[in-house]
């Protein structure tokens, strides 16, 4: 399961849990992930842990709208150089449609698809994995970015459109209609936006067909990595994952929307392999932390993803040419470097 959001899925945490008097690096630790996430915005969260922490702060905070409201907070911000490439598409539907396209660049965990619902279009936002705890907060979260990005695609023609959600009420209905203009159907068979069909052939006015031209072959080459590039990226991308715990060739391989058997032979192709990316990635993680931090050993093992401290410790000797228990004098070595 491709268990993975970036990390500007949580873009605006900071400051809405500030205004709850709440402290979002402790919501963040508390859910295991790193308390610098958002510093890097396009880098990688669990998307298990991305419902986590919406749900401890819904819970925290009182206010069983809080996966709702930051949403309507986030908007459109969230989707980095997506965004770019739905604003100058030629009209709202090739917009829908192109987000739907490049979503797993944004979010790998779910999927977003326009349908026919009747005598409407809906917008659909359906996760892979419909068993996971936090779910309504999610999706009610995915509805309110959803919604602003709606009005901002149509700007004028824009009004409140109405919305399908799985769950039940998680509030009084009023309190919906105040943040949305409507209020939702509820315990419905999806989670979607609905549109009529003629709102899809609504012009863009803001379209640049040359500029989006360019942005679509970006996007495309995200996807196209050459494989001298691929090593980087994928060691880039473990930078992320490792420290939420042990990370496997699959995982990256779901997280990069290619098989596992296409990754190793890209990197095969590249002349190396992913173990070798993986142990080249730890040990350049280990000298930083060894050079800026006062990590204790169990931790510098957690963050680079080991399960078994007794592995961390034989590739440390490997690495330093010493065990974990003379630390000191290797870090001791190593800030006189």
């Amino acid at each position: 399961m491709q268990d993975f959001a970036r990390a500007s899925a949580l873009y605006g945490f900071d400051t809405l849990t500030a205004e709850y008097g709440l402290s979002y690096t402790e919501l963040l630790r508390d859910v295991g992930l790193p308390e610098n996430i958002l510093d890097n915005l396009q880098g990688f969260v669990s998307y298990r842990a991305f419902l986590e922490v919406l749900q401890l702060g819904a819970s925290r905070s009182g206010d069983p709208l809080f996966g709702l409201t930051l949403g309507l907070r986030q908007g459109v911000s969230i989707f980095g150089p997506i965004l770019y490439l739905l604003n100058n598409a030629r009209t709202v539907g090739d917009a829908l449609r192109e987000l739907e396209q490049y979503f797993h660049l944004h979010m790998g965990a779910a999927r977003v698809e326009i349908s026919r619902y009747g005598d409407r279009m809906q917008l659909v936002y359906r996760v892979l994995d419909p068993t996971q705890p936090g779910l309504s907060q999610g999706a009610e979260l995915a509805l309110g970015v959803g919604s602003k990005l709606l009005q901002t695609l149509m700007g004028d023609n824009w009004t409140p459109h109405p919305m399908l959600l799985e769950h039940a009420p998680q509030a009084p209905l009023q309190a919906y209609r105040n943040l949305l203009g409507v209020s939702p159907q509820f315990d419905s068979d999806t989670t979607a936006l609905l549109l009529k069909p003629e709102e899809l052939d609504f012009p863009l006015s803001q379209a640049d067909p040359v500029l989006h031209q360019l942005i679509r072959q970006h996007l495309d080459n995200m996807q196209r990595l050459t494989d001298l590039e691929l090593p980087g990226y994928v060691s880039n991308l473990l930078r992320d994952l490792l420290p939420q715990g042990r990370v496997t060739v699959d995982q990256v391989a779901e997280c990069m929307a290619m098989s596992r058997r296409t990754l190793q032979r890209r990197l095969n192709d590249s002349g190396t392999t992913f173990q070798t990316v993986l142990n080249e990635t730890r040990q350049k993680m280990a000298q930083r932390y060894l050079r800026d931090s006062h990590l204790q050993v169990t931790q510098l093992s957690d963050l680079l993803g080991y399960s078994d401290l007794s592995a961390f410790s034989r590739a440390f000797t490997r690495w330093f040419g010493v065990p974990p228990s003379r630390w000191a004098d290797v870090r001791s070595s190593a800030s006189k470097v």
